[in-house]
C-alpha cells in the first residue's frame, strides 16, 4: 500500500457543518465540494427523496450520478411543507455553519426559514442560495434548470456544428459550475467570518452572508471573451464543431479502430512538423500556413487531411506517430479507458465501493476521486452517496433530541 494512503487524510473543513436544503445537481454539487474536505453535510430530503436519486437509474432503488454527487453526506428525512419539518431545520440550522439551498427565489421565506428567520438563532450562519437567474432582478422568480441557463448565458450558442442547430454537452455543465461558486462563495464566507470575529469581534451583516449563484451567471462567467469580442471588434462567435473559434488545426479526429483522438498542432512551431508527420510535406512547406491566420482560412483543407491519415491508422499507432514528432495529443477516453488509465489510478483518481446496483449482491463500482488533489493522492472518499433517511435517527439523537422531547 502507498504510504500516502496508509495515513490519516487531511481534512481542511473539518469541524464545519453544512446543512442542505438541495435537490438535483447544483447545491448538492456544491455540499459535495464541502463534504469531500471534511465538511459534515446534512443533505434534507423528502420522504420521496431527492429526484436525482432515479435520474439515470438503469436498475435498483439509487442511482450512479445521486451516489457520486451526494458522497460524504448524510441523508435525513424531512418535510419542509409541515411546521414540525421547518422547526426540525430551524433547530439544525442554528448549530451549523452554511446552509445551501436551490429552491426558487421567496421559496424558504415563505415556509418561514429563510435567511433572516434562520439567523435569529444563529447570527453568523452562511447561507448558499442557487437558482436559475439569482436572488434579485427581473428574472428571479422565474424557474429554470441548467439546460435554460446554459442558453441564456451563450454557451448553448457555440456548442454543435455551424449548420446545425445548438446543442447541448453530455452532462449538466451549468448545474456543476455553479455548484463550484457556491463551494467557493461558501468558503470565502467562512473566511471572512473569521479574519472579521478576529479583528473587529462582531458578526458578519446578513447581507454579507449570503453567496448568491446563478446558473445563468456562471455559465456567462466562463465565457471567455464573447461580449468584450462583440464590444472590441464587432465580432460574432460561431458554432465551430470540434474546432476553437480563430485556432487551426485543432479537432477532433476518427481512427480506423472507431476511436478517436484530439490532435493540436496549432503552434507554428509544431504544424509542420506535424503535417510532416502525417506525410503532408507540400502543407508543411506552404508559406500562406506558417501562421494561424492563414492556417484557419484553410482549416476544411488541413483537417480533410488529417482525417484522412487517421482515418486508416488504430489510435495507438496515431497516437505513437505524433508522440515522435512531439506533435499535442491525446485519446478521446470512454469511462472504460479512464477506469484503466495508470495516471489517474496512481493519483487515486479512481476508488472502488461495493454498491447495491439492483443484484442479488453488492457490486464493486468505479467512482471518480477527489479534486483539487492534496498530498499527492486524492482524498480517499469516505462514503458513496447515502441511502435515503440512513442517518435520520443519528441526526435526531445529536441535534434534534431536546426538541423531540419537549
Amino acid at each position: 500500500m502507498d504510504p500516502k494512503m496508509d495515513r490519516k487524510p487531511h481534512l481542511p473543513l473539518d469541524g464545519v457543518r453544512v446543512l442542505e436544503l438541495g435537490n438535483y445537481i447544483a447545491a448538492p454539487t456544491a455540499g459535495r465540494m464541502l463534504a469531500d474536505f471534511g465538511a459534515e453535510v446534512i443533505k434534507i430530503e423528502r420522504e420521496s427523496g431527492d429526484e436525482l436519486r432515479n435520474w439515470r437509474l438503469y436498475d435498483g432503488d439509487t442511482s450512479m450520478l445521486f451516489r457520486t454527487i451526494n458522497r460524504n453526506k448524510k441523508s435525513v428525512v424531512l418535510d419542509l411543507r409541515t411546521e414540525e419539518g421547518r422547526e426540525d431545520v430551524k433547530t439544525l440550522a442554528a448549530q451549523c455553519d452554511v446552509v445551501l439551498e436551490n429552491f426558487r427565489p421567496g421559496t424558504l421565506e415563505k415556509w418561514g426559514i429563510g435567511p433572516e428567520q434562520l439567523s435569529e438563532a444563529n447570527p453568523e450562519l452562511i447561507f448558499v442560495r442557487i437558482s436559475a437567474f439569482g436572488q434579485t432582478g427581473p428574472y428571479s422568480e422565474r424557474p429554470g434548470f441548467a439546460a435554460v441557463a446554459e442558453a441564456y448565458g451563450g454557451f448553448r450558442e457555440l456548442v454543435g456544428d455551424p449548420d446545425r442547430p445548438p446543442v447541448r454537452v453530455g452532462v449538466s455543465i451549468g448545474d456543476s459550475i455553479a455548484g463550484l461558486y457556491g463551494a467557493f462563495g461558501a468558503v470565502m464566507a467562512l473566511y471572512e467570518r473569521l479574519r472579521i470575529r478576529d479583528t473587529e469581534d462582531r458578526p458578519l451583516p446578513l447581507a454579507d452572508r449570503i453567496v448568491d449563484v446563478a446558473l445563468n451567471e456562471a455559465i456567462f462567467s466562463m465565457m471567455e471573451s464573447l461580449v468584450p469580442d462583440l464590444g472590441a471588434y464587432g465580432v460574432k462567435r460561431e458554432r465551430t464543431g470540434g474546432r476553437m473559434e480563430g485556432i487551426a488545426p485543432s479537432n477532433g479526429y476518427l481512427c480506423v479502430d472507431g476511436s478517436s483522438v484530439v490532435i493540436s498542432g496549432n503552434a507554428d512551431a509544431i504544424f509542420p512538423r506535424y503535417m510532416r508527420a502525417i506525410g503532408r510535406d507540400d502543407l508543411a512547406d506552404d508559406p500562406d500556413l506558417a501562421n494561424n491566420d492563414g492556417r484557419w482560412r484553410r482549416r476544411d483543407e488541413i483537417d480533410d487531411a488529417i482525417g484522412a491519415w487517421t482515418g486508416t491508422r488504430s489510435r495507438a499507432e496515431v497516437l505513437a506517430v505524433l508522440d515522435e514528432a512531439a506533435v499535442p495529443a491525446g485519446p478521446i477516453y470512454t469511462a472504460a479507458d479512464i477506469v484503466g488509465d495508470e495516471q489517474y489510478k496512481a493519483r487515486n483518481m479512481i476508488q472502488e465501493f461495493h454498491v447495491d446496483a439492483g443484484g442479488a449482491e453488492p457490486t464493486r463500482v468505479a467512482f471518480p476521486g477527489i479534486v483539487p488533489v492534496l498530498g499527492g493522492q486524492s482524498l480517499p472518499i469516505r462514503s458513496v452517496g447515502p441511502d435515503l433517511g440512513e442517518h435520520t435517527d443519528e441526526i435526531r439523537e445529536r441535534f434534534l433530541s431536546d426538541r423531540d422531547g419537549q
